[in-house]
Formats: structure tokens, sequence, C-alpha cells
């Protein structure tokens, strides 16, 4: 995975509440098993319709916005538990997805594929929503480091929680195995402490 330490990016606004796995990436797309090429597919039924034609009313194909942070309604990232979803969200070129609630499957998926999910406040969603909907080349800074997201112009900064663990991974860069073998030498020596003690 890529490192993640600070974002500053356009960010694109998905009003759009209870947004599940299904609508993120259709289950007909699920049978490849490569990560590449997921996010030609991602929100396809919302993007396209039912002749393949791009669906102008929807806001991933306005060309007023853009950005690697979605912001999207309460409960993003509901239904079924498929890693395709967060495979399908960073093929597209999201980094970070904002939501006042995410679904505990998706948002482990997420932070396992280099994906930030930060929650915040319902109030603070809406004041971000509406800020970008408005004025579409706002700018939000994510700080991974100092957990918060602030909007371009704005004072007022929220704190968001991550678990220790998943901040360090995301921070440098790891995936899990990536993260045991940055513990190797530790390992090496507790292993030849209780190599000692044994005999």
């Amino acid at each position: 995975m890529e490192k993640f330490t600070t974002l500053t990016s356009q960010a694109i606004p998905l009003a759009i509440e209870n947004v599940d796995t299904d609508q993120i990436i259709p289950a007909r797309f699920l049978k490849a098993t490569d990560r590449k090429g997921f996010g030609d597919n991602a929100f396809r039924d919302w993007r396209y319709d039912k002749d393949g034609r791009l669906n102008s009313d929807f806001v991933l194909n306005d060309a007023s916005y853009q950005g690697q942070i979605l912001v999207a309604g309460d409960n993003f990232g509901c239904g079924s538990s498929r890693e395709h979803a967060a495979w399908a969200l960073t093929d597209y070129g999201f980094k970070v997805i904002v939501s006042s609630f995410f679904a505990d499957i998706f948002k482990g998926n997420a932070l396992n594929n280099g994906l930030l999910p930060v929650q915040v406040s319902e109030s603070y969603l809406a004041e971000m929503m509406q800020t970008i909907t408005e004025q579409p080349d706002t700018k939000i800074t994510v700080n991974l480091e100092a957990q918060t997201i602030g909007i371009e112009g704005n004072a007022h900064v929220e704190n968001f929680d991550i678990d220790p663990y998943k901040k360090t991974c995301m921070m440098n860069g790891y995936d899990d195995i990536d993260y045991l073998l940055s513990k190797t030498d530790r390992i090496v020596a507790y292993e030849q402490e209780m190599s000692r003690v044994r005999d």
C-alpha cells in the first residue's frame, strides 16, 4: 500500500444515505480476482443507464466535482461484506471516504486496502456536504497523524478516531505481512532470548 500521512484534495459530494456495497460494486462484476479494473465499474448502475450511456445527473459524472475524497451520506458501506467495494473505490482513485457512520466490515476492508474511512459528526458532515456542493473547488485536508479533517477557509477542524494499529499501517504503507516483517529484528531477538531461557 502507499503511505498515507496528509491529503489535501477537492471532494465529491455523494449526498445519499445507506449506500450499500452492491451499489458501490454490483454483484455481476465480482468474478474477477485481480483488484485492477474494478474502478471502471464503481457505482456502475448509478453512473450509467440501462443502455450504457453516462447518467449526467449522477455526481461522479459531473465535471464540476473531482478529487480523491468522497463525502457520502450516513451509513456508508452497509450490506454484504464484499472486499471488492474497497477495491472499486481505491481503483477509481479515492483515498478517503467521509461519512457520519460506516458499516464495520466495510470500514475494516477499507483500512486493509489503503482507503481511509473518516467518521465525522452528522453536523460536520452536513456542513462539509453543503460547502463542497455549493463550492466544488473547495479543498479538504485530512491529517492522519493528527487525526483531523478540515475544510479550506473554515477554522473549524474535526477530530476522527482510528485504530492505532491501522493508523501505523497506513502511515507506513504496511499491510499485515509488512507490519510483521517490520518487527523481524524484535522477533528474532525475542526468540533468541527465549532460547537462552529454555536452555
